[in-house]
C-alpha cells in the first residue's frame, strides 16, 4: 500500500463515510469507499478496507454487510433512532425560549446524528419561520448560567424587565439589579422559569428566563433552604395557573361529566373525585386562586361551578360579573 501523509487517517475517513453516507435503506460498497478514499489522496486496498472496518466493529459500531442490491457496508443502528431525533426537533421548533436562529443551529447539529438520507426526513420538518419565538439571544446561556450558580450554590445578580409600549425589553426597578437565590428551573406553557427564593420579600418567587438580561453568578451562599425542604415542583405547577402565583385555596369544584379529561391533565390523577348523579362529578384540589385561574374555569362556562368554600364561590362570581359589568 502507498504511503500518504493521510494514510493514518484512513480508518477515520472510513467511520466519516459510513455514519453520514449510510442507513438501512443506502450502502456504500468496497469500490465506493476505494474511490472516496482516493480522491483524498490516500491509498487503498480491499483487505485494508475490509480490516478497518472488522476494526471499527470491534471499536463499537454496529456495521453490517448487504449482499443483494445495495451491495455494500452500512450502520445498523446509532445511538438516536429516526422518531426520537424527530421529537428533538419538534421540541426544539416549538420552544419559544430559543431565538429561530439558534433553533436553525441545534436543528443542524441533531441532523449529523444521522446519515445525510435520513438528515433529509429531518429537514422536511422543519418549519421554525413565523413561530413565536423570543428575541433575547442570550437567553441559550442564561440558562446555562442558572444551572452553575444552582450547582455551585450562589446567588445571581440581574436585570428584569418586562415589555414596553414600544415593544422593547425594559428593565423593572428603575434599572435596580434583582439579587435572588436560583433553586429550580421549569418549563411551563413554552417558556422556562426560574424558580427561586428572594430575601427581600422572604418568599419563593418565578421569574420568566428570557426577561432575566446580565445574568451575573455572586458569591453570596444562597438563601431559602428550608422553604425549598418539601418543595415539590409538579405540585406547584399544577396549583399555578400560567405561573401567575395567587393565595392558596382548597377548593371543591363540580365539573360536567365530558370534562374529567381536562381535570386529568391539569391536576393529575391523585385528586380527590366524587361521582355525582346528575351528570357531574366533584373534584376536590388546591390552586392558587389567581385572575388566570378564573379565566381557565370561565372557558367551560355553565359547566363549572365552585361549590366550596362559598366565599371563594362569591369571589368567582363577582370576577364575572365585574367582566359583564365592564361591556
Amino acid at each position: 500500500m502507498g504511503k500518504t501523509s493521510n494514510q493514518k487517517l484512513k480508518i477515520l475517513y472510513i467511520m466519516q463515510m459510513l455514519m453520514e453516507n449510510t442507513d438501512e435503506e443506502h450502502a456504500i460498497s468496497t469500490g465506493d469507499i476505494i474511490d472516496e478514499l482516493g480522491r483524498m489522496g490516500i491509498n487503498a486496498e480491499r483487505k485494508s478496507v475490509y480490516d478497518d472496518i472488522e476494526m471499527l466493529k470491534i471499536f463499537g459500531l454496529d456495521i453490517l454487510s448487504r449482499r443483494s442490491a445495495p451491495k455494500g457496508y452500512y450502520i445498523a443502528s446509532r445511538d438516536f433512532e429516526l422518531p426520537e431525533l424527530k421529537l428533538l426537533v419538534d421540541a426544539v421548533q416549538s420552544s419559544k425560549f430559543i431565538t429561530e436562529k439558534k433553533s436553525r443551529e441545534l436543528i443542524k447539529k441533531i441532523e449529523r446524528l444521522v446519515g445525510r438520507h435520513e438528515a433529509s426526513e429531518l429537514q422536511h420538518q422543519v418549519v421554525v419561520a413565523n413561530r413565536i419565538k423570543t428575541m433575547n439571544e442570550s437567553i441559550y446561556y442564561n440558562v446555562d448560567k442558572i444551572h452553575d450558580a444552582i450547582s455551585s450554590n450562589v446567588k445571581i445578580k440581574c436585570k428584569y424587565c418586562e415589555w414596553t409600549l414600544k415593544k422593547k425589553l425594559e428593565p423593572k426597578k428603575n434599572g435596580d439589579d434583582y439579587i435572588i437565590s436560583p433553586w429550580v428551573l421549569t418549563w411551563d406553557d413554552e417558556n422556562y422559569y426560574l424558580i427561586a427564593y428572594d430575601d427581600e420579600s422572604e418568599q419563593i418567587r418565578h421569574y420568566r428566563v428570557d426577561k432575566m438580561l446580565s445574568i451575573e453568578l455572586i458569591p453570596e451562599r444562597r438563601t431559602g433552604k428550608e422553604a425549598f425542604q418539601d418543595f415539590d415542583i409538579a405540585v406547584f405547577s399544577k396549583k399555578t395557573f400560567g405561573m401567575f402565583a395567587g393565595s392558596e385555596k382548597e377548593l371543591e369544584i363540580s365539573f360536567n361529566n365530558k370534562l374529567i379529561g381536562v381535570v386529568m391533565d391539569r391536576f393529575g390523577k391523585d385528586i380527590i373525585i366524587h361521582e355525582n348523579n346528575n351528570g357531574t362529578f366533584t373534584a376536590r384540589m388546591k390552586v392558587d386562586i389567581s385572575a388566570q385561574f378564573y379565566g381557565w374555569l370561565s372557558a367551560f362556562g355553565t359547566d363549572v361551578k365552585i361549590i366550596a368554600p362559598r366565599e371563594e364561590a362569591i369571589k368567582y362570581s363577582e370576577y364575572i360579573t365585574k367582566i359583564s359589568e365592564f361591556y
